[in-house]
């Protein structure tokens, strides 16, 4: 079967010893899945490559699977570790590079390391961005202190991939209910409450030319875009901003099918934010590739829109 080009960007690995981060991903999952997640998660070959081939994916930006050196309490050791994973992806990248590429893991715990990193990876590893697994032991991003770290970003004009992890501390609403707290519900609900934090905060009214990408459609956020607009100008509480909140999701805030293959979601978030502003994911090893093919070539698209949304809008956003 002839497959539409494609480019994914929320496909994960991880490198040798961060399996120890990744066990509130995986403690919760059968022991035999979480055993093939892991091989997948460490192959850089045949596996992944064949998978890649199956769903006419060309291309795919490479990220260490969450959370990763988020969760590490001491700063000192998230800025090595964080250095070593890039290292060790950028040498994965090196032996593949018209099929794989890079985001830079973080060390959010010091902004203005997570700066000089990011700006290390960018230009000295070639790396397309970065990916950061929610806040860090509590903190967002949307404070001053974040100012140096946004700064260098839009300044190397390079996207950062918001994904998701739990939230801080128990959430009483969740209380008794472990199947809602993570994947299922709890993490979108996390990931699209710290883009808020960015929007309200004004991150983007300072750094307008920011790009910051959510998986699984947007976590919901394409479809409250009227209700941000309607409920902001009843209750702002003190803030302003340059531009109504629905402006920023579809220009600042951008979004992939990640996880999501529906095609009525994808359709409504097209029609809210534009085709523009809608790229394909998968999540592998997470969901399926060739499951992920198959829905974004079905969807009722003209093929304009299906190849922008397949690859086009990605060799933009990343000058591929």
């Amino acid at each position: 079967m002839s497959r539409i080009r494609k480019i994914a960007f929320e496909e994960h690995f991880s490198a040798v010893g961060f399996g120890d981060y990744s066990q509130a991903f995986v403690s919760q999952i059968a022991p035999q899945v979480a055993a093939e997640l892991n091989a997948r998660l460490s192959d850089f070959g045949a596996m992944r490559l064949q998978e890649m081939d199956k769903a006419g994916i060309d291309y795919v930006i490479l990220s260490q699977t969450g959370p990763g050196v988020q969760v590490e309490p001491d700063t000192a050791v998230a800025i090595a570790r964080a250095r070593e994973n890039n290292d060790f992806l950028a040498a994965q990248v090196a032996r593949n590079p018209e099929r794989f590429g890079g985001f830079a893991t973080l060390p959010m715990q010091d902004p203005q390391a997570a700066a000089d990193e990011l700006e290390r990876a960018v230009k000295v590893l070639g790396f397309k961005g970065a990916l950061v697994n929610g806040h860090t032991n509590g903190v967002y991003y949307d404070g001053p202190a974040y100012d140096i770290f946004w700064e260098r970003m839009q300044a190397l004009d390079v996207p950062l991939y918001l994904h998701p992890f739990d939230a801080y501390g128990p959430t009483h609403s969740y209380s008794g209910h472990p199947e809602i707290a993570g994947a299922t519900w709890g993490w979108g609900v996390e990931t699209a409450t710290h883009a808020l934090r960015l929007l309200f905060g004004g991150v983007f009214d300072r750094f307008p030319g920011l790009k910051v990408i959510l998986g699984h459609m947007g976590e919901g956020l394409p479809f409250q875009r009227w209700r941000f607009d309607s409920r902001f100008a009843v209750y702002p509480c003190g803030v302003k901003l340059k531009r109504q909140p629905s402006e920023y999701i579809g220009t600042n805030i951008v979004i992939t099918t990640s996880g999501v293959c529906s095609a009525g979601a994808l359709m409504g978030a097209i029609a809210e934010m534009g085709p523009q502003a809608v790229m394909f994911s998968v999540d592998y090893p997470y969901e399926s590739s060739s499951i992920a093919a198959d829905f974004i070539e079905q969807a009722p698209m003209d093929d304009a829109t299906r190849a922008l949304v397949c690859h086009g809008n990605a060799e933009r956003l990343f000058k591929l």
